[in-house]
């Protein structure tokens, strides 16, 4: 049997529209001479030509948020509390069991952007693929924004995953959740619009808070979600353990035996 792992992570790059403006990262590239002075420094009298090829070593200096890159966010991100009323859970108590799991595709890459999917627009999309949920799967959702990735219109595309639709998932046993779009809800410039017309609040972040009632997490800034097959396929999104974080960078994978 053949196994075949799929990326289906962002990397973390300079000047590639990933976030809004001045959310980006930084890295800075110290190559094997630029690190050459701090090496000497480890070993006195060590001259630059008594290593080999004269070469030391490289690095990189990185700022950035948790939410930077591929992502998983935690239930403390949402808000302070989960489950009706429980603290709410931080990154570095996630459980891991929840980061590997057989997993399922939903594709809305039709859905106009700024779309809020419904929890009837989420069960047709599985009875068209002929999934029944099981408590644990992982949900990932293709937008039209897994496209957009490294253009300008990226952080404005896609659809977004509303309060039903989020609850649907979480009442079944869903824990994680996944998206290529920069958010799990609507682009923000689209929420905004709705907001100024209705001056309804519950609008905004309506996906995210869903985790008030039932903790969960979800992978924000997928990409290749267009190789993958609506179901049997495994993802593991093991988070980067940070003390007390809202989030986590992973390297997610699908795996297809």
């Amino acid at each position: 049997m053949s196994r075949q792992i799929i990326d289906i992570s962002i990397p973390l790059q300079n000047d590639v529209p990933a976030d809004p403006p001045g959310g980006h990262p930084t890295i800075e590239y110290i190559d094997h001479q630029a690190g050459m002075a701090r090496m000497l420094s480890n070993f006195p009298g060590m001259k630059p030509e008594d290593l080999p090829d004269g070469q030391a070593w490289a690095v990189e200096r990185v700022t950035l948020s948790t939410h930077n890159g591929t992502h998983l966010d935690a239930p403390w991100h949402y808000h302070p509390t989960m489950n009706r009323g429980e603290r709410s859970w931080t990154i570095d108590e996630v459980p891991l069991e929840w980061c590997f799991q057989p997993a399922v595709k939903l594709d809305f890459r039709h859905l106009p952007d700024g779309h809020v999917v419904s929890a009837a627009e989420v069960e047709a999309e599985l009875k068209r693929i002929g999934h029944e949920l099981k408590p644990l799967n992982i949900v990932v959702v293709n937008t039209s924004a897994g496209k957009k990735f490294g253009q300008a219109d990226y952080v404005a595309s896609g659809c977004g995953m509303g309060y039903e639709a989020t609850m649907y998932l979480l009442e079944r046993g869903v824990r994680v959740t996944g998206t290529d779009g920069w958010s799990w809800d609507a682009p923000f410039v689209h929420t905004a619009r709705k907001y100024a017309e209705t001056g309804d609040a519950s609008l905004i972040w309506e996906g995210h808070k869903a985790g008030r009632h039932i903790g969960y997490s979800h992978i924000e800034k997928l990409h290749n979600l267009e190789q993958l097959p609506s179901t049997g396929f495994m993802v593991a999104c093991f988070p980067v353990k940070i003390e007390r974080a809202s989030a986590g960078w992973t390297r997610a994978v699908a795996i297809i035996d």
